[in-house]
């Protein structure tokens, strides 16, 4: 028998990373470089979802970093289109240290991304519309952690 397949989620990634010694500084925390890597990629994939095809990363913009991050913390990222142009999208991707121990999270790094999808020819191309009832806040959403 075939398991049941069930389409992924549009609009929305999520990943879990660990944080090993070799993803911090000399301080025991993560390089912001890593980090940024980790919001990048979560942002992809949302906006590949999204659009349905190729994506490339337009700008990063507005990445605070509130905590830091330690050897030993899972780093839980969530990602999630908020705004779509013509052919841009702009991605909230909130990032979450965790605790494995306790469970406990803390916002630890946000920001926003934008993307523009590519046709086969390498140009924009247009993105659908984001779907009813879709929430457009740049705030982070604290129900929908990873």
């Amino acid at each position: 028998m075939t398991p049941p397949t069930t389409p992924a989620p549009r609009s929305r990634a999520r990943m879990l990373e660990l944080v090993f010694p070799k993803d911090t500084n000399y301080h025991g925390t993560a390089f912001g470089g890593w980090v940024l890597a980790l919001m990048d990629k979560a942002a992809s994939v949302a906006a590949v979802r999204h659009a349905g095809g190729n994506v490339v990363t337009a700008r990063m913009d507005g990445v605070d970093f509130h905590v830091p991050i330690r050897v030993g913390d899972a780093v839980a990222l969530d990602a999630r289109v908020i705004r779509v142009g013509r052919s841009s999208m702009t991605i909230r991707v909130d990032v979450y240290r965790e605790n494995m121990a306790s469970g406990e999270q803390q916002l630890a790094t946000g920001g926003l991304f934008t993307f523009v999808a590519l046709g086969e020819d390498g140009k924009p191309r247009p993105v659908p519309p984001l779907p009813e009832g879709s929430t457009d806040s740049e705030q982070p959403d604290y129900e929908a952690r990873p």
